[in-house]
């Protein structure tokens, strides 16, 4: 639980000829149909079923029709926070929708073997302090996380009111009563003052289009909906014991493949890794959590250690010294390095960005040389290195992942120059012109982290606003909204996540801003009289003005290997940030600026109806 300073990492290698490797590199992997390579999951999609909820019966009940203050869509981390602090505000009749069995979006559908939290904990998982709540180590598994959501819940009296198995058809204004038509799947009609959006897509199953899909005869499943019926194990024992005469495929290298892999290998009869492109994986170090330290911590801990984390992990050019980098790991590593070297310097714009390159390829070029440590087999090592910058894919860490590809039952199968496996056959799948016979094909292929699509990431057919306006149409050619939480013809209609606010290196963080700020506008429109709240257009107008006079350059994304960072490199709606239309001003600027915009106590901007 200590501080560091920069790490060592490699100066002997060609920058140019890099630069020209990173470049051919990401122009074999690019695809003219960019993310429409994928196969959208949940209602009215051919793949339904990939959504189905394995964990929790569907549930039957009758239809609820209600009045309601405020509904909330969702109930992952940004769904609770947004209930929490709508409860601390004293709005007291809040109903969460959630299409789960129970709270924790993210933390409730991906229970598959070896989750774990990828951010520390400490920074990662909200209200620590406020529900005197520890996590065990640095990078706690699955399980004990979405306990922490539940408590949650039950904090806050979040349970109450709250509906699961549950997802939105519509939500339409009525002009009339000046309040949202909410309709489900249970022909539920709410009738709420204010809706809260907080429909992350972090759970939202998405599949790679590849030919032939739905002819394997085997067994398939996403890495989102684990099938332990299939495999053995549970979430809490994940000895995969039925996988011993299997053969599995598993398709993606992201982030969960690095977690999956290493128990697949371990049980399964042999193991077929189909990779695309590498992630970036560096050691993990997670020790139990420290009671001594636990106990040394004062009020407002947490907070100033998200500050530090987001400082390293997210600033270009961190202000503070490479001394207080507290996370000390490879998201931190070349914020920290880069802070060393810029000290106490007058530098142009031109010599930073010069710096920062150079620290990015030395942390890369030093995991690269990692991979040669580990793997064995040179052809192998080789394909599992990543050759892009840092950033341009979610950096991860593991002790065990390229460890696994030592094991003689697990194969790598390279289809970064076929951009992808080329199709599927009743036995298996087909790369480089060679068919793979398996019995299981897991898709780790992510999730729909859509920085625009509205639909896609919540998957309601319809909101409409006044005069029937459709949020999908206004927002057709890039948000529209104040502070990124209202947009005018919706009143009363709030969103959390990705959209034109603030963007800190822990998630969770945005949530926590986004939620005070929303519960401060519901409570205050309450206690002014006002039947609901709607930013005014010229506020609006001004607002995305300001972020996209604030925009940085798509350079970088421009220059990354595809992948949900950059919307799959461009092709079908262009380069677009996975983060949305961040306030380019930073993170702590923007929670500044809200706070000055609350303590003004005018609400400007804001017209209470």
């Amino acid at each position: 639980m200590t501080t560091c300073g920069p790490s060592s990492t490699p100066t002997d290698f060609d920058l140019p000829a890099m630069r020209e490797r990173y470049a051919a590199e990401r122009d074999r992997r690019l695809r003219s149909d960019g993310s429409a390579q994928y196969v959208h999951t949940g209602p009215g999609e051919r793949s339904e079923s990939w959504e189905a909820d394995p964990h929790t019966p569907p549930v039957e009940r009758d239809p609820l029709v209600s009045d309601v203050e405020v509904v909330v869509i969702g109930g992952g981390f940004a769904g609770l926070l947004a209930g929490a602090h709508l409860k601390k505000a004293g709005v007291e009749d809040v109903r969460i929708l959630e299409m789960g069995g129970d709270f924790g979006g993210v933390w409730y559908w991906n229970r598959y073997p070896g989750i774990q939290c990828d951010n520390e904990a400490y920074c990662y998982i909200p209200l620590l302090e406020e529900l005197d709540y520890m996590p065990s180590k640095r990078f706690p598994d699955g399980v004990e996380i979405h306990q922490h959501c539940r408590n949650i819940g039950k904090h806050f009296g979040l349970y109450d009111g709250a509906l699961f198995g549950t997802m939105i058809r519509a939500l339409v204004w009525d002009e009339a009563t000046r309040r949202w038509t909410v309709t489900t799947n249970h022909d539920d009609e709410l009738h709420a003052r204010y809706v809260v959006m907080a429909t992350g897509p972090w759970s939202k199953p998405k599949l790679p289009g590849i030919p032939g899909l739905d002819g394997f005869a085997g067994h398939t499943f996403h890495s989102a909906r684990w099938d332990y019926a299939y495999t053995g194990g549970s979430a809490s024992d994940t000895v995969l014991d039925k996988l011993a005469d299997k053969r599995v495929a598993v398709v993606g290298t992201g982030a969960t493949a690095i977690q999956i892999v290493p128990y697949l290998g371990r049980y399964a009869e042999h193991v077929h890794v189909f990779q695309r492109t590498p992630s970036a994986v560096d050691a993990r170090r997670n020790p139990p959590t420290d009671p001594e330290w636990a106990a040394s911590l004062r009020p407002g801990w947490q907070k100033e250690r998200q500050a530090a984390f987001h400082a390293f992990a997210s600033e270009p050019f961190p202000t503070r010294p490479a001394s207080e980098d507290v996370a000390c790991d490879f998201f931190t590593e070349v914020g920290r390095n880069v802070s060393a070297r810029i000290a106490g310097r007058s530098l142009s714009p031109t010599e930073l960005a010069a710096i920062r390159e150079e620290e990015d390829y030395g942390v890369m070029e030093r995991v690269r040389r990692r991979v040669d440590e580990i793997v064995a087999d040179p052809e192998t090592a080789e394909a599992l290195k990543p050759y892009y910058r840092y950033l341009c894919k979610r950096p991860c860490s593991s002790n065990d992942y390229l460890e696994t590809f030592n094991r003689p039952n697990v194969t790598l199968v390279d289809v970064s120059g076929t951009k992808g496996v080329e199709r599927m056959t009743e036995r298996g799948l087909v790369a480089g012109g060679r068919e793979y016979e398996v019995d299981c094909v897991i898709f780790a292929s992510g999730f729909e982290i859509s920085a625009q699509d509205t639909r896609l990431a919540s998957g309601i057919e319809a909101i409409d606003g006044r005069g029937g306006l459709s949020l999908y149409d206004h927002w057709r050619d890039g948000f529209q909204t104040l502070h990124g939480m209202t947009s005018h013809g919706f009143p009363g209609l709030f969103f959390m996540g990705n959209t034109q606010g603030g963007g800190n290196a822990s998630v969770t963080a945005n949530y926590v801003q986004q939620g005070e700020h929303i519960a401060y506008l519901i409570a205050e429109a309450t206690a002014r009289g006002a039947a609901t709240v709607e930013p005014t257009k010229e506020a609006q107008d001004e607002w995305v003005r300001t972020i996209h006079a604030l925009a940085a350059p798509k350079t970088f994304l421009e220059q990354c290997t595809p992948g949900y960072y950059n919307n799959e490199g461009g092709g079908n709606g262009g380069i677009r940030a996975a983060t949305g239309e961040r306030y380019g001003g930073g993170f702590y600027a923007f929670d500044r600026l809200l706070r000055d915009w609350r303590a003004e106590g005018d609400l400007a901007g804001v017209t209470l109806l």
